[in-house]
């Protein structure tokens, strides 16, 4: 499937009734999830089990379960956000498993993890348990952070090793009272990880 065509379609997704800020519950536009799925459906990665942390409103679980994963499951610690995200699933008639919990619970084995953490603007290091959970359940990681992450992921992560990453841009609306712009552009990096072990792949 091309990128632009599963963009029109995540943009039937619904994003959340009542963001929370202290969550950074913003949702990942329909382009940017489009571009993240589809460099991971290029690199031959969405053929398994694909875990969503942070899952939201169901935006790159719904999206890797179009492009043909076997096994989606979208976690996330806001039932609410959970509800409109089989909701969404539903609408876009994909079969998406979600789990309310923390994302230091999640447990289990996927192929590959996909997730927009929070980048740590509200809540200083809220992305760093969704990173310590990629690398424990996930084989191959597909993450969205702040421009300028690169040498703290790399330290991060090790002995995981970044084998690409790229820069884009990520369109906020207007979501809080502290913004200014209806829709504010901000640069965001996204990165491909592997563990140590899997570089012969």
């Amino acid at each position: 499937m091309k990128q632009r065509k599963l963009e029109i379609l995540l943009e039937k997704v619904r994003g959340f009734d009542s963001p929370d800020v202290t969550l950074e519950q913003y949702p990942t536009p329909a382009l940017l999830a489009a571009e993240l799925l589809h460099f991971a459906y290029m690199k031959g990665d969405l053929t398994d089990t694909v875990y969503d942390l942070g899952c939201g409103t169901g935006m790159l679980a719904i999206g890797a379960k179009i492009l043909g994963a076997e096994r989606v499951i979208g976690f996330d610690s806001d039932p609410a956000a959970l509800k409109i995200a089989k909701e969404n699933a539903e609408r876009l008639g994909v079969e998406v498993e979600f789990e309310c919990m923390d994302v230091r619970q999640v447990r289990g084995h996927a192929h590959t993890v996909v997730m927009n953490p929070p980048f740590g603007a509200q809540v200083k290091g809220s992305d760093r348990p969704f990173l310590k959970t990629a690398l424990k359940v996930g084989d191959v990681t597909y993450s969205i952070h702040n421009s300028g992450s690169l040498a703290f992921i790399k330290k991060f992560i090790e002995p995981a090793i970044i084998t690409e990453w790229y820069n884009t841009g990520f369109p906020i609306k207007r979501t809080f009272k502290f913004h200014k712009k209806d829709v504010e552009r901000i640069e965001v990096e996204i990165y491909r990880i592997i563990k140590e072990n899997d570089q012969g792949e």
